[in-house]
């Protein structure tokens, strides 16, 4: 029997290319948005709700003998649209299929994919609607003053980085809203996550024993703050509304300094209430995401297709503070 050496077994009986019997995934970040909604349950049918509302009475000093002044009580209009229809659309040719080591295993993640992109979408779409509903957009810089506070703002932490200051502020700026002070949520980009986890007042409590209890075993867990900020439970999403336009001159929350932060730099922060009942944003949907396939026999291939209907909108205003920020760490 002839002996064989490593040149000699190389040149027929190695494979040169091993293919595993693994596919690698990407890495998926938690969604939370969606349990801040008031999602609304008696909007049966057509796109297009409307929620009427009353304002305040009012008091008047009062003449001995002369004629008290009746008023009337101002109203409004909430209208609220079913504007998004979506879907995610995947196929595979049979050819494909019967040919492809990984063929059925690429067709078994078609529905989970395609879940999970709407799912990012409406995380977007939410997160995006809570700043875009203020005055101005997110095209035109606008400080959304309500009973004398701003309630949008640039980061007073330098060069338009987040800073304490900016979270006591909105705070601040709710509760002159008369926004209950509980349930409260910040939802801010990882740039502003890695400034708070790198503030001696919160991480050194040995030098800073008012912070001792606040911050005491890690930074987070998942998305979360272990504890929280000035009331704020802390959460790091990368889906909020990033690049946005603004044009007009940004300020910090005192209206007294002009921050400077590229569009491309920009990120929208969001803190508000999410109290039952007075949570900022209504939504409804119309359609759950509905998955429907086939085969088609004319194209001879599987076809996956998974749709959804739904709309949101920022209901109460004065129950959202917004705060640009930069990216750049």
């Amino acid at each position: 029997m002839p002996s064989m050496n490593a040149a000699q077994v190389s040149t027929h009986l190695t494979r040169s290319n091993l293919w595993s019997s693994m596919l690698k995934d990407i890495l998926l970040d938690e969604l939370e948005a969606q349990k801040w909604v008031d999602w609304m349950s008696d909007f049966p049918d057509g796109t297009t709700f409307n929620i009427p509302s009353v304002g305040q009475a009012s008091t008047q000093d009062i003449t001995d003998d002369e004629p008290i002044v009746y008023e009337s009580l101002d109203t409004g209009n909430f209208t609220f649209t079913i504007d998004v229809y979506t879907g995610s659309a995947h196929y595979i040719t049979r050819q494909a299929l019967q040919d492809s080591f990984y063929g059925n295993r690429v067709l078994s993640s078609f529905v989970p994919k395609e879940s999970r992109a709407i799912a990012e979408q409406l995380e977007t779409n939410i997160l995006n609607k809570a700043s875009a509903g203020q005055t101005g957009g997110l095209a035109t810089w606008n400080a959304n003053a309500i009973n004398g506070k701003n309630h949008r703002y640039a980061g007073s932490g330098g060069s338009g980085a987040i800073a304490l200051a900016d979270v006591a502020y909105a705070k601040l700026a709710l509760k002159k809203a008369n926004v209950p002070m509980t349930g409260l949520i910040g939802i801010v980009p990882p740039e502003s996550g890695f400034v708070f986890e790198t503030l001696t007042n919160l991480v050194n409590v040995s030098n800073n024993p008012q912070w001792e209890g606040i911050i005491n075993t890690g930074i987070t867990t998942g998305m979360r703050f272990i504890k929280n900020v000035y009331g704020f439970d802390i959460y790091e999403s990368n889906y909020l509304p990033t690049n946005v336009a603004l044009s007009g001159t940004l300020q910090e929350y005192d209206a007294s300094t002009t921050v400077t932060i590229t569009q491309a730099n920009r990120v929208m922060s969001n803190f508000f209430s999410a109290s039952p009942g007075v949570q900022p944003i209504t939504g409804a949907m119309r359609q759950m995401p509905i998955v429907d396939s086939e085969f088609n026999k004319d194209l001879q291939r599987e076809e996956y297709v998974t749709t959804a209907r739904w709309g949101v909108k920022l209901y109460r205003p004065e129950n959202m503070v917004s705060i640009v920020t930069t990216t750049v760490v």
